[in-house]
């Protein structure tokens, strides 16, 4: 009752300004001849041409209005009269006063040629005119308004049912101050209609124009059921504009289904990477997770709480949560509680992973039945700066849970590798290749099944360069980026987390999986993607600076050294990379080596011996200049 009542209404209004704007134009057209006539008779306008312009004004008048209605001049949106909607009045003048000029030859009444002409030029100026001085005062009152209220101009896209429940809770909500200029959809069928009054303008190729003609403030991409690769499209269009963006999660995310404003999020940088939600064969991960013990270390951590997180929707048997921050573990641990009450049995364990009498004590009391080893020291920098923490942590670490899961018969253990391990240039990668030779060679010598899963950076987790570049951005800039050619591979946590799970089903020993990371990314397009998300404009309100290569930095990372092959899976974003013969007794040694130099604390001593243990490290120089040479 209440959208017929909407609608009628709207019918009302476009009627009342129909027949107002045809009243005006009967005005113009018969003024535009009468001054015609004045002008060119010096104000003394001849008897004759008076009879005649009184025989012709009713078949001039009719001509004209009638055109007008050909050329929908009476069905564009004035509001947003632009040069198209100008042409329109110019061509229905044209051909209007021809015709006229034609009809008076067949009556042998024509008036002067040039009072034809004369007539066209003021009735364009007078149509045309009244036209653009409703946009100019409708424009104008918009900007007063907005001053007086804060009230910020906004452009949605996504003409759907999405979009049509956005539009209706903004308008029915006076106290967001944003006032909706306009709607975006690619179906032509819906351009020039209303969706509760609210017109759509044009399709995508539109947006960049209509953000500037009406002064757009916010652009809302009201999209959730739109693949992400079109996200990406729209976004990137977006970008181009100085307006903040904004949108709807997609469908997946929304977990209770229910579209309202408050789900509104600010376009992330994820958003920008395009790349669809993950698929994985559910049953297959659930069969291995459902019923079992799970214990996850650095269960705190940005990939740890993840798996945390996903895991708990398989129904484990039990969860335990091991980490040595007590922080982190006390936050993904009240999330839990919070999510699934009593119907998740949950541990939270302090421990670090260094100490294995207190990891045994874990391992004997809980006995897990699965493992995901993601505790590790993950900062390159620091680890350069501080090479013998990270292997305590990295390599023998993971040394004593590889033990420990032997000895108490875990049924799968899975480590989180880095692409950084591939041909390391820095302590912190060439300790995961350690970690990851250690898994391989006790896959041969025991029932447990050890793989690891190698991926690069994760968007938003801890270290990662997004939060830094967002803190800088708070604090009004610079952004500090290293290099301008520096490149990385991206994928958000949620779906490198939702690939190792997947990766752990098909475990059957040995294996490194590699995931497949989608296009690198340049480092100084993110920077400038970030800024442009934040609403701001790279170099001019938020300054880029480069600093330079940091101790064991490359410019790119790689997912799989020269001597491994490439094999696929199931899942096509999962490889694995050919096993290696790695003879443990022969690691073992290198390893009780590696032990007694930590001993020493001689770091030459220290790097020759990971050199020893993983021939493709090689250290990289520190670039201490670069700065100079790129700026």
């Amino acid at each position: 009752m209440e959208r017929f009542d909407y609608q009628k209404k709207h019918k009302y209004q476009i009627t009342i300004r129909t027949i107002i704007l045809l009243i005006l134009d009967i005005i113009f057209v018969n003024t535009s001849y009468y001054l015609a006539l004045s002008l060119r008779f010096d104000n003394n306008i001849p008897a004759e041409y008076i009879k005649i312009y009184t025989f012709s004004s009713i078949y001039i008048t009719a001509i004209m209005i009638t055109t007008f209605f050909i050329f929908h001049l009476y069905k564009s949106l004035w509001r947003y009269a632009s040069i198209d909607e100008m042409l329109s009045v110019v061509e229905a003048n044209i051909i209007g006063t021809f015709i006229n000029f034609l009809i008076s030859l067949f009556f042998k009444q024509s008036l002067p040629k040039s009072v034809y002409l004369i007539a066209l030029l003021i009735s364009i100026a007078l149509v045309g005119g009244s036209r653009f001085s409703y946009r100019a005062l409708r424009r104008t009152k918009q900007k007063i308004v907005k001053k007086n209220n804060l009230t910020k101009n906004v452009l949605i896209i996504g003409g759907g049912q999405a979009g049509s429940i956005v539009i209706k809770e903004i308008l029915e909500s006076p106290n967001l101050n944003k006032n909706i200029v306009g709607v975006i959809d690619d179906d032509d069928r819906k351009v020039g209609r209303n969706i509760h009054g609210i017109t759509v303008l044009g399709g995508r190729d539109s947006i960049i124009k209509f953000t500037k003609e009406f002064d757009v403030d916010e652009i809302i991409i009201a999209l959730p059921s739109a693949p992400k690769s079109e996200i990406k499209e729209i976004i990137e269009i977006c970008k181009e504009t100085s307006a903040k963006l904004r949108i709807l999660p997609g469908v997946y995310e929304l977990i209770d289904g229910k579209i309202d404003i408050q789900k509104i999020r600010d376009v992330e940088i994820e958003d920008l990477l395009g790349r669809e939600p993950v698929k994985i064969n559910i049953e297959e991960v659930a069969h291995y997770l459902k019923d079992q013990i799970i214990m996850i270390t650095g269960g705190g951590g940005s990939i740890g709480s993840e798996l945390c997180r996903q895991i708990a929707k398989y129904d484990p048997k039990k969860l335990i949560i091991l980490d040595m921050y007590e922080n982190n573990a006390y936050d993904i641990q009240n999330e839990l509680k919070m999510t699934y009450g009593n119907e998740l049995n949950l541990e939270t364990v302090i421990a670090n992973i260094r100490d294995k009498e207190r990891i045994e004590e874990i391992f004997k009391k809980y006995k897990p039945n699965l493992v995901f080893h993601a505790a590790a020291y993950k900062h390159v920098p620091l680890m350069e700066a501080h090479p013998m923490e990270a292997i305590r942590t990295n390599v023998f670490g993971t040394l004593n849970l590889v033990e420990l899961a032997d000895k108490y018969n875990v049924k799968k253990f899975v480590l989180i590798s880095t692409d950084k391990a591939v041909n390391p240039t820095n302590v912190m990668g060439a300790t995961k290749r350690i970690a990851e030779k250690i898994i391989q060679s006790f896959s041969k010598i025991s029932k447990t099944e050890f793989a690891a899963v190698r991926f690069g950076n994760v968007l938003g987790s801890n270290g990662s360069v997004i939060p830094l570049f967002k803190r800088q951005i708070a604090n009004g800039g610079p952004i500090t980026v290293t290099h301008p050619d520096i490149i990385r591979y991206f994928m958000t946590i949620p779906e490198a987390v939702q690939l190792v799970l997947q990766a752990g089903a098909l475990a059957k020993g040995g294996e490194i999986f590699v995931l497949d990371m989608g296009e690198p990314v340049k480092i100084i397009d993110l920077a400038k993607d970030l800024i442009k998300l934040s609403g701001f404009e790279p170099d001019v309100d938020i300054k880029i600076e480069f600093t330079g290569l940091r101790p064991g930095e490359k410019l790119y990372e790689e997912l799989l050294m020269e001597e491994e092959g490439l094999q696929k899976t199931a899942n096509e974003k999962i490889f694995i990379g050919k096993p290696q013969h790695i003879s443990n007794g022969e690691l073992m040694e290198q390893l009780k080596k590696l032990k007694e130099i930590l001993k020493t604390n001689n770091i030459k001593s220290l790097i020759n011996c990971i050199k020893e243990i993983v021939p493709t490290y090689k250290k990289a120089e520190n670039v201490n200049n670069l700065k100079n040479k790129v700026s």
